[in-house]
């Protein structure tokens, strides 16, 4: 467990950089499109943030400045680098779709 409250929010921070990345792969992959990509990520990063500092860590959100300042801890740059994956990944592996598309349009 994090020895301070700093600590704490840096490992948040850290993980859900990693996260970002990871779910901005599956997403390319699978593939995902549009708002529901966008929503799902923010759903699922959020969510777990929050089970894993509540649950797992056991920690008060109230002495972390309450539940919305640990959800939103790295959000901003972890959605960052999940857009920039997810785009790489998409457009790498079904550009001959996309392509189709436009054509067929």
């Amino acid at each position: 467990m994090p020895r301070n409250r700093d600590e704490f929010l840096d490992v948040i921070y850290c993980a859900r950089q990693i996260f970002g990345i990871l779910l901005g792969i599956v997403w390319g992959i699978v593939p995902l499109k549009g708002f529901r990509g966008l929503v799902l990520f923010a759903g699922i990063s959020c969510g777990i943030v929050y089970i894993y500092s509540t649950n797992f860590q056991g920690i008060d959100e109230e002495a972390y400045g309450g539940a919305w300042e640990l959800v939103k801890e790295g959000f901003m740059t972890s959605f960052a680098g999940f857009l920039v994956t997810w785009i790489i990944f998409y457009t790498g592996l079904h550009y001959d779709t996309i392509m189709a598309e436009k054509e067929l349009s």
